[in-house]
């Protein structure tokens, strides 16, 4: 049924005897994706999700303007997608029917390096006939990291968001710790609480917080308390926004600039 939409949509207008392409039409499943083609796709006709101009929106500006289709199979088949674009977003439902009417679906991967990074640039911009523009991204983003490089001098940092979490080796924000030069002060793999027990017996050297910027991320959350407060005090490398830290895109290179500019 999407199928047959895009279809009857694509054959928009006639000049003369010959038919005029459609704009590529390109859904966004979810907050993540609207990144993507907002950067890669800024041409097509984009349907993108509801919390595309939210505050944690690295693109939210550019999103002004845009139409707006929840992920859904109803709002789907309204939109006729040519190309459809999720990290996480999109039920079992709405990707059966994707798949079963032939629109081609991306997947941006859970990257935990800036090389993943890479790849879900480049899957994305393929996908939406955008390669060069996906390469030019990609340059972009090492010219960040290249600025970024060595700027901690191997020392130990750990990151601690609004809700008091932090993340260890095999995770994108500890790619974002060593891109900047410091060394991940969480020896433990993957994402989980910091501990207040701990930072108040052991405070790490220093802190690299992360969300702290929205009035609304966990405001009760552990990484507000008073006691931790009082530990990162005088030991702040850098606060990130929450808008670059949201996503496995090129702005990751971003928030590796931004932690050594604010180090620096």
């Amino acid at each position: 049924m999407i199928g047959a939409v895009a279809l009857a949509l694509a054959i928009s207008g006639f000049g003369g005897d010959e038919a005029i392409p459609a704009p590529l039409r390109v859904m966004a499943l979810d907050q993540c994706a609207d990144q993507f083609v907002l950067a890669l796709a800024p041409d097509a006709e984009l349907g993108l999700s509801p919390r595309a101009d939210d505050p944690d929106s690295w693109l939210r500006a550019q999103a002004e303007g845009h139409r707006r289709v929840r992920p859904t199979l109803e709002a789907a088949v309204g939109f006729g997608p040519d190309v459809a674009v999720r990290y996480w977003g999109g039920d079992p439902r709405l990707l059966a029917a994707l798949k079963r009417d032939g629109v081609r679906t991306v997947t941006i991967t859970d990257a935990a390096d800036m090389d993943g990074v890479r790849a879900n640039i480049r899957a994305v911009a393929e996908a939406v006939s955008a390669v060069e523009r996906g390469e030019a991204l990609i340059a972009r983003m090492d010219s960040r990291l290249a600025k970024a490089e060595g700027t901690g001098r191997g020392r130990k940092a750990v990151y601690v968001t609004a809700g008091g979490f932090t993340t260890g080796p095999g995770s994108l924000m500890d790619a974002v710790l060593r891109a900047a030069g410091f060394r991940n002060g969480v020896e433990r793999p993957g994402y989980q609480p910091l501990g207040l027990e701990g930072v108040l017996l052991t405070p790490p050297a220093l802190f690299v917080k992360g969300f702290f910027d929205l009035a609304r991320s966990d405001w009760r959350g552990a990484g507000r308390h008073p006691m931790m407060r009082r530990a990162m005090q005088g030991r702040t490398a850098a606060e990130l926004p929450g808008a670059v830290l949201t996503c496995p895109a090129w702005f990751a290179a971003d928030a590796a600039a931004q932690l050594a500019e604010q180090a620096s």
